[in-house]
């Protein structure tokens, strides 16, 4: 038995394959929230007392704060597509060991 093996190849695959699409998903989002982009403003959780003459500066401030928690959302995806790299390379070395010893 390998120890720190917890999924098999299938699920580290599929690990790998969600990992990459969220972190490049969750960057190009984090990009795009970052720069104030205007087809993004319905994702933004704009508060009702937002008053007309700080309205752009909170909006912006707004975007930022969505725009960083795509950045977090994305580093964790890193670190799910790095343990899931982990799980092939035990895998793999699980199906060496036992050729070796056939």
């Amino acid at each position: 038995i390998m120890r720190g093996l917890i999924c098999g190849p299938k699920c580290a695959a599929c690990g790998i394959v969600l990992s990459t699409w969220g972190v490049i998903m969750l960057a190009m989002l984090g990009i795009f929230f970052s720069v104030h982009s205007a087809t993004l403003i319905e994702d933004v959780p704009a508060p009702d007392d937002i008053h007309q003459d700080d309205y752009p500066q909170r909006i912006y401030e707004l975007y930022n704060k969505v725009g960083y928690n795509c950045f977090i959302a994305a580093a964790v995806y890193i670190l799910v597509g790095a343990f899931s790299c982990c799980q092939m390379r035990l895998n793999q070395k699980k199906v060496s060991m036992s050729l070796v010893r056939v």
